[in-house]
């Protein structure tokens, strides 16, 4: 069943990274839709499945989100404009049981369920050769405007997608022994 072992599955994870620069390459159709696939298949809290990737690769849509999610002035995500694909992920609401079970746990489920959504597209797109950034700074109003998200539903995240112009840079995180421990904090 599992193709890949796992070594090489650890492997796709920590060579992940916030790719901030792309060449003007086409991202393939089939690896787009395998990319998506990867988010649509994603678990969610009680299979409640709640969100929608709106697909935005037509250029001057594209420079609009763009446009909507950067900041000359503060400096933030002026890469954005130069990914050839955005993938706005919308959450929606998870099922009744989900929300009933977050209320009492005062946990948003959905939220979880898009972030595990959002690191399996990124994933995927590693797997495929393209790079990623997940973006949640926005001017989500905006956003919502230009790609006729309704009122109900949230844009949480942008994801940009496309083949990365710059070099892998080195990783830097914790030691294990601040961030993992055994049977007790």
């Amino acid at each position: 069943m599992m193709n890949i072992s796992g070594k090489e599955m650890l492997e796709i994870i920590v060579s992940r990274q916030s790719e901030r620069g792309y060449l003007e390459k086409v991202v393939e159709d089939d690896k787009l839709a395998r990319i998506l696939e990867a988010g649509r298949m994603s678990p969610s809290a009680c299979n409640s499945q709640p969100w929608k990737f709106i697909v935005v690769n037509e250029p001057a849509l594209r420079e609009k989100v763009a446009m909507a999610a950067s900041s000359k002035e503060l400096g933030f995500n002026n890469f954005i404009g130069q990914a050839p694909v955005l993938i706005v992920v919308v959450k929606g609401k998870g099922k009744v049981i989900s929300r009933v079970g977050g209320t009492v746990k005062d946990k948003d489920y959905s939220l979880i369920d898009v972030g595990i959504a959002a690191e399996n597209i990124c994933l995927q797109a590693l797997a495929e050769g393209l790079g990623t950034c997940i973006i949640g700074w926005f001017n989500e109003k905006k956003v919502k405007e230009l790609l006729d998200i309704p009122a109900s539903r949230r844009a949480e995240l942008i994801l940009t997608l496309g083949y990365p112009s710059k070099e892998r840079r080195a990783k830097r995180r914790k030691d294990p022994d601040e961030v993992i421990s055994y049977n007790k904090y």
